[in-house]
């Protein structure tokens, strides 16, 4: 654990990893290679901008960006000026970013330029009058529209404010203050904003590398998107800590990724199990040297057994990781210690991060809703106080609206969200679960499980599934394997099978588009 920093503030962070990294690599984003006290300079230039554009401490500061080394600079000069940042969803349209910015009051706000097609300032244009609280929009590009200003004329006005001013600045932020407000996903319902401090950053990814190891000269392809938790602080954070190399991509594509991976010797590489399936069933996979990679921890969704052996036996990783956290806890609840087997490691989610408790309310081995007590638990959401209230009661605790089960040992195996669960005659089905069985079948590359109305039954499950290429696996086949491998009432009564699953940037399967699809 690194006591020097106990806890300190990220713009404390930069800094000292600025002094105590040097030359070592801290960012590569295309050709461009920045050492750690080359980007301790930048961050400290786009901090001294911010300051001169008016942003005080406890401002919010909003980045609608991918994954680039402008989202990292801008986002942590923010956070050096004393400002909270608030991380924009890269898939929300105009509407929806507006309402984001509208509900945490958001003064200055970083957008990318044209990114997929789509320019996110001509998107916001129309929603600017319902934005008043917001007084500048920086595109962070060479050019920008009139409304908006240019990254590099932003960065000049900084010129003004000298490298003693912004020490001074930082160091008048206390760790307990917010360092950003981290939107829920809205999977289930409105995006709420999580309230996390300076100093729950900096311990919870602390924790978070320590257990992963994470090691200095690591080298961190970062494709979970850095609005999201598992790519800001499991990604940028937890390489400040050990002084690691963080590798961006905007977008994924498995190709592009596993040429990546070999080109710059990646060792470490966070993700979704969708995106380690797509990688190992890439046809072009064995081209490449994946040699280098020594550590991939994954999450957010059901992960296959065959998948953890697989990435140990195909790819030769030594180390396989899952985990369980949720944006109301800094993103870590529970985690997989490095020596676990295979075993634990695709069924649950690991065992609580220290100095954290869990309950689940249901008897001893039964699922019920997750509980969780520590030092990662929001202050609360922002500005919304009946929310939190509903959220974290008198002692501390969190609801999490997740359904899971403990076993002996101390592992959480979460098998739902309380709103996925649907009732079979009177016995309770949990999604997850039934998603965690189907996946065993050889000719299934990904599954997803909604409940739907029965005239009968009430409910009953129905199947998304997507085959692996070359299979010729029908619904009736899949229906009947899984009535030898599981209880009536969890067996599917229908599948449909789709080319793809819908998911969120962060790899969560959207299952309101599931469920508002017409009948097949």
């Amino acid at each position: 654990m690194r006591g020097d920093l106990e806890w300190g503030t990220v713009g404390r962070l930069v800094r000292d990893a600025a002094a105590r990294y040097g030359e070592r690599e801290a960012v590569v984003d295309g050709r461009t290679r920045l050492s750690y006290t080359a980007l301790g300079d930048r961050v400290e230039r786009s901090a001294a901008a911010c300051m001169a554009a008016g942003v005080e401490r406890g401002d919010r500061v909003a980045v609608w960006a991918p994954n680039t080394l402008d989202w990292i600079v801008s986002a942590l000069g923010a956070v050096t000026a004393g400002a909270v940042l608030v991380p924009v969803n890269t898939r929300f349209k105009g509407a929806e970013a507006a309402d984001v910015l509208r509900r945490a009051r958001v003064r200055l706000l970083f957008v990318t330029g044209t990114f997929l097609g789509t320019s996110y300032a001509a998107a916001l244009r129309r929603e600017r009058p319902a934005l008043p609280e917001l007084e500048q929009v920086v595109v962070l590009a060479d050019t920008a529209p009139k409304t908006c200003r240019a990254w590099p004329d932003f960065l000049a006005d900084g010129d003004r404010i000298t490298a003693a001013e912004v020490r001074a600045r930082a160091d008048s932020v206390e760790p307990g203050a917010p360092s950003d407000i981290l939107y829920t996903s809205g999977t289930t319902g409105r995006p709420k904003g999580a309230v996390i401090t300076h100093a729950q950053t900096l311990r919870c990814y602390d924790v978070w590398s320590e257990l992963a190891g994470l090691r200095e000269g690591d080298r961190c392809l970062i494709v979970n998107p850095f609005f999201h938790t598992f790519g800001y602080k499991a990604g940028i954070i937890a390489a400040l800590t050990r002084g690691a190399t963080v590798v961006p991509r905007p977008v994924f594509e498995a190709g592009p990724v596993l040429a990546h991976i070999a080109a710059e010797r990646i060792s470490v590489l966070p993700g979704p199990p969708a995106l380690l399936q797509s990688l190992l069933d890439h046809p072009d996979r064995r081209r490449h040297d994946l040699s280098t990679l020594r550590l991939i921890v994954t999450g957010a969704a059901v992960v296959p057994l065959r998948l953890i052996e697989r990435l140990r036996d195909e790819l030769r990783v030594p180390t396989v990781l899952t985990a369980y956290g949720l944006s109301e806890a800094s993103g870590i609840v529970t985690m997989c210690r490095r020596d676990d087997p295979p075993a634990t490691v695709a069924a649950t989610s690991g065992r609580a991060v220290p100095d954290t408790e869990i309950r689940v309310l249901a008897a001893p081995g039964e699922p019920g809703e997750v509980l969780v007590r520590g030092h990662q638990v929001m202050s609360g959401y922002f500005e919304d106080p009946g929310a939190t209230e509903a959220a974290v009661d008198a002692d501390g605790w969190l609801r999490t609206g997740d359904i899971g089960v403990l076993d002996p040992a101390g592992n959480l195996t979460v098998t739902d969200r309380i709103k996925d669960m649907y009732v079979v005659g009177g016995f309770n089905a949990y999604p997850a679960e039934i998603e965690r069985l189907l996946g065993r079948h050889p000719d299934l590359a990904d599954i997803a499980v909604i409940g739907v109305a029965d005239a009968r039954l009430g409910e009953v499950g129905k199947a998304y599934a997507v085959r692996r290429p070359g299979a010729a696996l029908t619904a009736d086949e899949l229906i009947d394997w899984a009535r030898r491998e599981m209880a009536n009432y969890k067996v599917p009564r229908e599948v449909e099978f789709l080319a793809e699953l819908p998911r969120n940037a962060s790899g969560k399967i959207l299952k309101t588009e599931l469920r508002a699809r017409r009948p097949s």
